[in-house]
């Protein structure tokens, strides 16, 4: 199934009912009086998100989305029935954005959450609401409000964990194979990879996290070169980046370190708060240098880059060294876990030694 991560569609809420003229009518009742009851509200659209959808491929076919109409009210005060709301389900990490302002209306990151898009319009008044000593007849009444429409945008970022950046064929779908259980394609020739791919990695029972890979990112990527540029705001919500890179490149290709700069600058470009998120260097294809020139040139890149995070030396196609990067990945989310934890305790104790003072 192609990929699909953003779809505009219309949304229409329902309009209020009417409200309605009507007099009361008994046997031996006369002048009865004003009982026009009120019209019911319109529905809402309201927008879901559903861990069983994991693409937005269904809004390529319906574009529009009409909540029904309120009832018009009925003699007896009778009050018209509210229309039914419209609920749209779209996959966790949707972000609904406003097309005519562009403003961002909400993101979907939990099962469940619910968003609404469009507000049904209030139903109108009966009659009854319009007598009084000097009007004790009236034939007044209000119409329905309209309901709320406008057209929205949503764009999915997938919720993973990881995220792999690098440029076109620095091996990042090899290496998302060699620690999960995904099959992205692969292939040597660039942009192998076109729509994003997600790998569990498994460290043990109740300990895994999410791998995503996008295809990758070149020079100008933040202005729309490429395909990079059409799937970074995938990896801007990943904890760590694993920033791979061919640490053996043919002589007339830019050099490793210079590729790094190229792709700090592009996220540099499209969000400077991607460059704040730890990350980690993968020196990839080590296997095609000798052991002691594999050292020396990783050695070099670092001092290059005067690089202060941590780095590593793999080879994603025979796998060696991929799997202690992994390790260290979950040990990393583990420290993170028990320090929220502790700030969690350390801030319950404090709120309850302050309500005991």
């Amino acid at each position: 199934m192609k990929f699909v991560d953003e779809a505009v569609i219309t949304v229409s809420a329902g309009t209020g009912g009417n409200g309605c003229v009507s007099f009361r009518r008994e046997k031996f009742i006369p002048l009865g009086g004003p009982d026009g009851g009120d019209g019911g509200d319109g529905g809402s659209v309201w927008v879901e998100a559903d861990e069983n959808l994991n693409t937005l491929i269904d809004f390529r076919h319906q574009r529009q989305f009409r909540a029904q109409r309120g009832e018009n009210g009925m003699g007896q005060q009778k009050y018209g029935k509210a229309g039914e709301d419209v609920t749209i389900r779209v996959p966790i990490g949707t972000e609904i954005i406003n097309v005519a302002t562009d403003e961002i209306i909400g993101d979907l990151t939990e099962h469940g959450q619910r968003l609404k898009v469009a507000q049904g319009g209030e139903g109108g008044r009966g009659n009854v609401h319009f007598k009084s000593s000097v009007n004790r007849a009236p034939r007044k009444v209000t119409n329905g409000s309209s309901g709320e429409e406008r057209d929205i945008r949503m764009e999915l970022k997938l919720l993973a964990d990881v995220g792999l950046l690098g440029f076109p064929n620095a091996g990042k779908s090899t290496f998302v194979r060699a620690v999960s259980a995904a099959t992205p394609k692969v292939a040597d020739y660039p942009f192998t990879t076109l729509y994003p791919n997600l790998g569990v990695v498994s460290v043990e029972a109740y300990r895994s996290f999410v791998i995503a890979d996008i295809p990758g990112i070149i020079e100008g990527a933040a202005e729309g070169a490429g395909l990079g540029a059409l799937f970074l705001r995938h990896v801007q919500r990943t904890r760590v980046l694993l920033h791979l890179v061919d640490m053996a490149p043919f002589e007339e290709a830019m050099s490793p370190a210079e590729q790094v700069r190229a792709i700090e600058n592009e996220l540099r470009k499209y969000d400077p708060g991607m460059l704040e998120k730890p990350r980690w260097l993968v020196l990839n294809k080590g296997d095609l240098l000798s052991d002691e020139e594999r050292q020396q040139r990783a050695e070099e890149i670092v001092k290059a880059l005067d690089w202060q995070e941590p780095w590593f030396i793999a080879s994603a196609i025979s796998r060696e060294g991929t799997w202690p990067i992994m390790l260290k990945i979950q040990q990393f989310f583990d420290d993170q876990k028990h320090a929220a934890q502790e700030a969690a305790e350390d801030a319950a104790a404090r709120a309850g030694m302050a309500g005991n003072v």
